[in-house]
């Protein structure tokens, strides 16, 4: 079980010990669309992470798409408002720490 009672939800891989010292093992939380709860393996504080949106390669290729077909007067503009079409970085709400992003 990791510390702070959040279970590991991947396979882990077990560090190298240096001149005899502890093993350390990393865990890797993998992010999705909403707030990961994890511990950041930078500051150790148990989180959730913060998440920001931004426009991802599915927006800008159905933009490009949207124009192609005539709609260029701002009609390709429409999927860069759509959630479905944004990408989802993560950060570290405490040391701001970027810890990964969700892609679309």
């Amino acid at each position: 079980q990791a510390v702070g009672g959040v279970p590991p939800s991947s396979p882990f891989t077990p560090g190298q010990s240096l001149s005899g010292g502890p093993t350390i093992v990393t865990t890797v939380v993998p992010v999705g669309p909403q707030p990961t709860h994890m511990i950041c393996p930078y500051c150790q504080a148990e989180i959730d992470t913060a998440t920001k949106t931004e426009p991802g390669i599915i927006a800008y290729i159905s933009g490009v798409v949207i124009a192609l077909l005539g709609c260029w007067l701002g009609c390709c503009l429409i999927p860069c408002c759509i959630d479905e079409c944004m990408d989802v970085h993560h950060n570290c709400p405490n040391c701001k720490a970027y810890l990964g992003r969700y892609r679309r």
